[in-house]
């Protein structure tokens, strides 16, 4: 027979995962932990417009690649981070299953910044998504109305960046995608 809750030492507790299972099992909106921090996802329809506006131009490219693309939960394990971004390209096999994805299963990463939460964006995402070895992490920033893509993840952080480029000027995503980004309507 297995200890009822009140009989459980409060160290048998993996606070990380009582974190996340609390998280997924919310009723109401969805939220995202950031650094420990649970933070309701609320964006606005200027912030939907651009993530909307990305989606189209890369649509064709994910259906090619054989894969989806979405705002599916990443899991960060070995930290209190459970991540929802604004666009997410993953193979199709990896998008089967109700399962968070890791960074590294991704192909790109997009994060388009708000008012209430950009420095998130810029730097914590920023870190997190190179230390978990997400391939390419696109950073639409609307406060500084700029482009950056990172790439080549490690441990101390993405060690290639591009931009940041002003609204207006395009962004090349290298393969497997191939292909630019208009930031025209930013």
């Amino acid at each position: 027979m297995s200890a009822l809750p009140s009989e459980l030492p409060y160290n048998s507790v993996d606070p990380e995962q009582a974190l996340k299972y609390a998280i997924q099992h919310h009723a109401g909106e969805r939220v995202q932990i950031i650094e420990g921090v649970i933070e309701p996802m609320a964006p606005g329809w200027d912030h939907e417009a651009i993530a909307s506006h990305v989606r189209r131009q890369l649509n064709d490219k994910v259906h090619a690649l054989d894969c989806v693309m979405g705002a599916g939960d990443l899991d960060l394990p070995g930290s209190s981070n459970w991540f929802i971004p604004d666009v997410a390209v993953v193979p199709t096999p990896l998008a089967k299953g109700s399962g968070a994805l890791l960074p590294d299963q991704t192909l790109l990463v997009v994060e388009v910044t708000s008012d209430s939460n950009g420095d998130t964006d810029r730097v914590v995402k920023r870190r997190r998504y190179a230390e978990y070895g997400a391939p390419l992490y696109l950073l639409i920033d609307r406060r500084d109305r700029a482009c950056t893509l990172f790439s080549e993840p490690g441990p101390l952080g993405y060690t290639r960046t591009v931009g940041p480029l002003p609204f207006g000027e395009p962004v090349e995503l290298p393969e497997p995608f191939g292909l630019r980004v208009d930031t025209s309507d930013f």
